[in-house]
């Protein structure tokens, strides 16, 4: 996808599509100069009540023959006139979805002015374009023949002025970014057990890395993660003939002393549930089960293209948990990295297994903050539903910090609690801990669970089962939440 700004007077631009604003039945100032050039034919169609007041509706209107404008697309603000950032999200996904249908080739967006809540003009044009470049993404990896190409190439953003000028370029160029990194969470989300493995994983991060001096890329293998005592790692990968891998980048934007940001993601490419097994119905959508490790190579994808001065650290903890003749049993016993020993109660509770050795060999980098993301727990689903993902912290800062940029980004947290009364459930007769609490406060437990291992620096987890992709029709990797997390590294860096 294209974008591009432009100055010039609105009844000069060519496109195939003028996309205008309309609130109830008064037209944008917009959409005041468009109907005035075509006698009044948008102003008509509004008061015939072809566009409806409801907010998202929209109406496509052809212009006549060899006018600058093919057709103009009318698109229902309703009666708010401040839209909350989630609106102008669900707003804008509904106006791409009939801007395609139209088989445009290009459109004029003229809803740069829309005043939504807490929103820069580089802002919008951020969500804007990632929305927009978003939509152009297919999955077709695993289709005998490729799906027909979407039309539309290329989005002109108007602008009055300069200094409005420079801010949408910015933020187009944030959004085209951004979108980058999601088509990459996306597609290795979307892909199959059989052919996204760890090793899959691994190089998938090599082709990121390459022709990019800002990153590096280091791979451990079984034996190397051995040697560090990765043992509650390990045993997730047991039984599988897929090897484990930890996966580990590094984007260098800033001075070495700057201490970094660390992002860890659960790449569970395939969950049987392991000796512990699933029930059959809906487990095809555990090859979305290493969306957190998605996350963070769409993540280092996005900092590669942005060039941010910042210094990030990517890692994958990278198993497929199968029930073979080698798996972990429930009630078996291993020794973490930090030393710490678990009984492994049940053997599908493998995310936070494979997570806590990574959390303990994140310290090596001196990090700042670290911040993990996993499509952990079930229980999040039936605390959040679908809209938010679970954040739990041992830092009110970088809990603050990460509620905002979900706000900011419309790709939202929600807090929960890990106080100290809820460790007791994780109490083993036979380790340091158990790998499960008791049947209430799931995602919670999970949460204290990783905490026990992030005692060295600020940490902060993301459970992101409930939002890291859809069921149903509509079934596929949703990239949320690079969204977030995208606007969290543009705040540090002083550039969102």
């Amino acid at each position: 996808m294209q974008f591009s700004v432009s100055r010039s007077p609105i009844s000069q631009e060519k496109t195939t599509c003028a996309i205008v604003a309309v609130h109830v039945n008064r037209l944008s100032a917009e959409a005041q100069i468009l109907d005035k050039l075509y006698q009044g034919h948008l102003s008509q169609a509004v008061k015939a009540g072809d566009l409806g007041s409801k907010r998202g509706a929209t109406l496509s209107l052809f212009m006549p023959k060899a006018s600058n404008h093919k057709r103009v697309l009318l698109v229902q603000i309703g009666k708010q006139k401040t839209l909350s950032i989630v609106a102008f999200r669900s707003l804008l996904q509904t106006v791409v979805k009939a801007v395609h249908a139209t088989g445009a080739s290009n459109a004029l967006n003229l809803l740069m002015d829309l005043d939504v809540e807490g929103s820069s003009r580089r802002a919008k044009a951020r969500l804007q374009s990632s929305i927009f470049s978003d939509s152009l993404y297919q999955y077709s990896e695993t289709f005998s023949k490729d799906k027909p190409a979407r039309t539309l190439k290329r989005v002109v953003f108007h602008c009055p002025d300069t200094a409005t000028s420079r801010q949408t370029q910015t933020g187009c160029a944030q959004g085209k970014a951004i979108a980058s990194g999601m088509a990459i969470t996306k597609n290795l989300g979307d892909l199959p057990g059989n052919i996204c493995t760890p090793t899959h994983l691994a190089n998938e991060a090599k082709a990121i890395k390459r022709g990019n001096k800002r990153l590096s890329v280091n791979v451990l293998g079984e034996a190397e993660m051995r040697k560090l005592g990765m043992g509650s790692l390990l045993s997730v990968s047991a039984g599988s003939a897929e090897e484990a891998k930890l996966i580990t980048m590094q984007y260098k934007g800033a001075a070495a002393s700057k201490k970094p940001i660390v992002l860890i993601g659960k790449g569970i490419t395939f969950d049987t549930g392991g000796i512990s097994l699933k029930s059959g119905a809906g487990m095809d959508e555990m090859k979305f089960d290493m969306c957190g490790a998605a996350t963070v190579l769409g993540l280092m994808q996005t900092l590669a293209e942005l060039d941010l001065p910042i210094n990030v650290v990517g890692i994958v903890a990278s198993a497929e948990n199968m029930p073979g003749s080698k798996a972990t049993k429930p009630g078996d016993v291993v020794t973490s990295m930090s030393g710490q020993t678990i009984e492994i109660l049940n053997t599908d509770a493998e995310g936070r297994l494979v997570l806590c050795d990574a959390l303990t060999y994140a310290a090596r980098y001196e990090p700042d903050v670290v911040i993990d993301m996993a499509t952990l727990t079930g229980a999040c689903i039936v605390a959040l539903g679908f809209e938010a993902c679970g954040l739990m912290s041992n830092s009110d800062k970088l809990s603050e910090d990460l509620l905002a940029s979900g706000q900011a980004s419309a790709d939202r947290a929600w807090r929960l609690p890990i106080w100290d009364e809820y460790q007791a459930s994780l109490d083993s007769n036979f380790a340091d801990m158990a790998n499960i609490g008791g049947r209430w406060a799931g995602s919670i437990t999970a949460g204290c669970f990783l905490e026990r291992f992030a005692k060295d620096y600020q940490w902060a987890h993301l459970d992101i089962a409930g939002v890291a992709w859809n069921m149903g029709k509509d079934k596929g990797a949703t990239a949320r939440p690079v969204p977030l997390l995208t606007e969290y590294l543009l705040r540090r860096a002083n550039l969102a």
